[in-house]
Parts: structure tokens; C-alpha cells; sequence
């Protein structure tokens, strides 16, 4: 590789599909240098001496090996989790996925569920509790890690409306997750509602009907390109997030889909 030519990342194929994709107006800053040494982008003049950016052939090259890598990796859980992320992006919500949360459950439906424990990776924190008396707590930490963990875009923590979506594309993997109601019980823990999204079987088919799902829960099905709520999730208040769910969130960051900053450089 010529050494000035740089090795591209994520985030020089996520400013060339902004540029590609606005009027391609220049940051001036150095991934839009490295981006053009590398032949991707070029410099065009306007007769008013405004300069703008193209996107070069072997930049629509690289964009479309790009998408095709990354369409032909994503699984379905992975690219059903990122359609209820879109979804609730494009809804004006706040979207987090891959969350590890902390909640507080009844140790005896711990106990009493042993498919429901946390991983052994997670185990020892998720019933850490600086809290904790030195007797025997009534309840202990349950690791909660929703597949899609929503807020309500607002200045007012008592309208937050946290919203947690569970993806399911197999089946057998929901008929596991049913029989673990200490998971469930986490997840209606930290959210005003929880939603199971369920996908479709090879012949595209649901991979179960509604009435299979608990009744604190709402469903949605997958039908074509559509999301559709076969069932409302019950909702109930839910008056401010505990601070440790607030560190997580903070730390994480939001998802943040690559065509949200595209008119950012506008």
C-alpha cells in the first residue's frame, strides 16, 4: 500500500455516504484529506470560487462493496435489531442497543428460575450491591441485556417512557426465553413497556402467535418490509430511571444510523 494512501475505518465510509448523499459541502478537516488522497472524493470549483465535493467513481465502487459486505455478514437478529432501532429512531426516540442493565428482582424468582441466571461472565456483578445489608437481601441483581432499549426525546424525566424491544427470529430461542420469567421481569423492571418482536421462518411464516406471548407483553410481527403491532404492550408509569441505568446510557452512547448525519454537513 503507498504509504500516504491510509487504511479506511467505518468512519471514512460513513463521511463518503454523507457526502455522497448531500450537497457536498467540505468539513475541511483530516478524514475528508484522507478520503481524497485516496482517490474517493474530488475537489469541484463553482465559477463563484465555492468549492464543493464529489463523490469519484472508485468512491461509489467502494460504497457499494462496503454495503454489500455488510448486508451479506448482518444475521437476522442483527438486521431485525436494527430495523425496530431505525423505527425507533426514526420515531423520535432515543435508541440504544447491546445494553448490559443492572435490576433489581425478588431473590427468589432468581433462585427458583436457575435458566435465568446471567451468564457466568456477568454473574458477579449483576448481584453486586453496594447497598446490600449483610444479612440475606430479599432481592438480588439480575443483568438485563434488551436487544433495543428506547427513551422519548424530552427535557422531562417523568415523560421518558423507556421502552424496551426483545428480537426474536428463532422460534426455539423464544420458547427458551419464555420459560425464563425472571428475564422478563428485568426488562418490565427498567421499562414502561416491553415488546417482543417476532420474526418469520423460512417459509415466512411467524414464528409464533400472539396469544403465545405473556400478557404483560406487547407483540410485534414482521410482514414484508413492515413492522406491525399485532398486540399493545400495557403501559405503566414510570417515574425516573435510577442512576446507575443513566451512567450506562451515558456511557454507551445512542445508536446513531450512518445516514443521520448526512445533512450535518450541510
Amino acid at each position: 500500500m503507498d504509504p500516504i494512501t491510509p487504511a479506511l475505518t467505518r468512519r471514512h465510509h460513513q463521511r463518503l455516504r454523507e457526502i455522497y448523499r448531500s450537497a457536498g459541502w467540505p468539513c475541511h478537516d483530516m478524514l475528508e484529506v484522507e478520503l481524497l488522497a485516496a482517490g474517493l472524493l474530488e475537489r469541484r470549483p463553482s465559477p463563484g470560487g465555492v468549492e464543493s465535493l464529489r463523490v469519484t467513481d472508485a468512491g461509489i465502487r467502494r460504497l457499494a462493496e462496503v454495503f454489500a459486505h455488510n448486508k451479506a455478514v448482518r444475521t437476522p437478529h442483527e438486521a431485525l435489531v436494527e430495523r425496530v432501532a431505525t423505527a425507533m429512531a426514526q420515531a423520535g426516540r432515543l435508541t440504544w442497543r447491546g445494553l448490559a442493565l443492572r435490576v433489581p428482582l425478588p431473590r427468589e424468582l432468581l433462585t427458583g428460575e436457575p435458566d435465568a441466571d446471567p451468564p457466568a461472565s456477568l454473574q458477579a456483578s449483576a448481584f453486586e450491591s453496594d447497598e446490600a445489608p449483610a444479612s440475606a437481601p430479599a432481592h438480588g441483581w439480575c443483568m438485563a441485556c434488551p436487544d433495543v432499549f428506547s427513551v422519548r426525546h424530552t427535557t422531562v424525566e417523568a415523560y421518558l417512557e423507556p421502552v424496551v424491544h426483545e428480537i426474536k427470529v428463532s422460534r426455539a430461542d423464544l420458547l427458551g426465553d419464555l420459560r425464563r420469567p425472571a428475564k422478563r421481569a428485568a426488562y418490565l423492571g427498567l421499562a414502561s413497556a416491553c415488546w417482543y418482536v417476532l420474526g418469520q421462518d423460512a417459509r415466512g411464516r411467524a414464528i409464533a402467535a400472539p396469544e403465545e406471548i405473556p400478557p404483560e407483553c406487547g407483540v410485534m410481527q414482521v410482514e414484508g418490509e413492515r413492522l406491525v403491532v399485532a398486540r399493545e404492550a400495557p403501559r405503566r408509569a414510570l417515574e425516573r430511571l435510577p442512576f446507575h441505568v443513566w451512567l450506562a446510557l451515558a456511557r454507551s452512547g445512542p445508536a446513531v444510523r450512518p445516514e443521520d448525519g448526512a445533512q450535518s454537513l450541510l
